[in-house]
């Protein structure tokens, strides 16, 4: 009888639908705002669109994934680079991301401290600067993958296996069609897998000051925890 007790628990929970897992490729284009100055920079992030927003901040997390300190994002680091006000980027580099849960919530905290910094140094705001930034964004190809998991075994394996661009558009790009505050690793565990702890504590993961790989490790010790308990 214990022998096949066991062997019941040792059965996977089958989730109510598949995690397909996809990865993405970004095709970059300019938008229409360009900024030579810091009023220029504040007049472009009030009009640009979310998915600019987006490209400028989440999206610098995949493309710097590797570096762990500096600048958070790209206007922290125009401002430094290109306009040598380094307050301002501490400033602007000190807004956490993992805070928001809206673009247009993003988009008014960037305008507020830069307004502000204006305020107090009038005249930064028409110094021009080294050199323009083009306010960019980015259309998402998204490219199916064969990896496919219908548990939590399966998800982990297929977790090790995949890039980190898979990791990147299930798990920060997802946060842009989401409203930010979750991931699609965390929908599926709790909508399809009924394992709502679980899901909370992979949105509690630092996706800003880690790289996607550390990311990968912090998923999968969730993942690995979670199985350990079934």
């Amino acid at each position: 009888m214990a022998t096949m007790q066991q062997s019941v628990s040792l059965k996977p929970r089958w989730a109510k639908a598949p995690f397909y897992f996809n990865s993405a490729s970004h095709l970059m284009r300019i938008g229409g705002e360009r900024a030579g100055n810091l009023q220029e920079l504040l007049d472009a992030i009030r009009t640009c669109s979310d998915a600019s927003i987006f490209q400028h901040t989440f999206q610098t997390l995949e493309e710097h994934h590797f570096i762990l300190a500096g600048f958070s994002n790209d206007f922290s680091h125009w401002a430094f680079a290109a306009c040598n006000e380094v307050e301002l980027a501490e400033r602007l580099a000190a807004i956490d991301i993992r805070e928001f849960v809206s673009i247009s919530a993003l988009r008014e905290r960037l305008v507020h401290v830069i307004e502000s910094y204006l305020q107090k140094n009038p005249r930064a705001g028409t110094r021009i600067a080294m050199e323009p930034l083009y306010l960019m964004a980015a259309d998402l190809v998204v490219v199916p993958t064969p990896f496919v998991a219908r548990n939590l075994e399966e998800f982990a394996g297929c977790l090790r296996k995949v890039s980190i661009h898979s990791i990147y558009y299930h798990f920060i790009d997802a946060r842009l069609r989401l409203k930010l505050n979750t991931n699609d690793f965390s929908v599926w565990l709790e909508r399809d897998l009924d394992l709502q702890a679980t899901a909370r504590r992979l949105n509690q993961i630092d996706i800003y000051t880690s790289s996607l790989e550390d990311v990968r490790q912090s998923i999968l010790t969730a993942i690995d925890s979670e199985i350990g308990r079934q």
